[in-house]
Parts: structure tokens; sequence; C-alpha cells
């Protein structure tokens, strides 16, 4: 999947990007920046290591 980040001054452009943009719906994803930035945020943790819930518990002071 390719990513591009559009930012428009002008709401009447907007508009129509956002139009144009839904028609094709099958095949774009609308995200809004700030999903765009949880996603990213996200993927960084992916190498990070994971606690099994049960031992979290257990050691919930710990982390």
């Amino acid at each position: 999947m390719h990513t591009i980040t559009i930012n428009v001054k002008n709401k009447e452009t907007y508009e129509k990007i956002n139009w144009f943009l839904r028609k094709l719906k099958d095949e774009v994803e609308i995200v809004s920046e700030e999903d765009f930035n949880d996603l990213i945020l996200l993927a960084k943790t992916r190498g990070e290591e994971t606690v099994p819930f049960e031992e979290f518990i257990k050691n919930e002071d710990k982390y």
C-alpha cells in the first residue's frame, strides 16, 4: 500500500478531493492524520517484547 498525505487550505478544494477519493472507495482507504500517526506508532511497536496477559496481571506494578 502506498501513502499520500495532502494538506488542503481551501475548503472547496478539500470537498472536491474528498468527493473524488470517495468514488475510489474500493481502491482507496481514507485515513485521518491522527489515525495515520497512530498506525505509525503501532508499527514501531511490532519488534517490542510482548508479555502474556496473565503474567502482566501478576506483575502489573513491574510494568
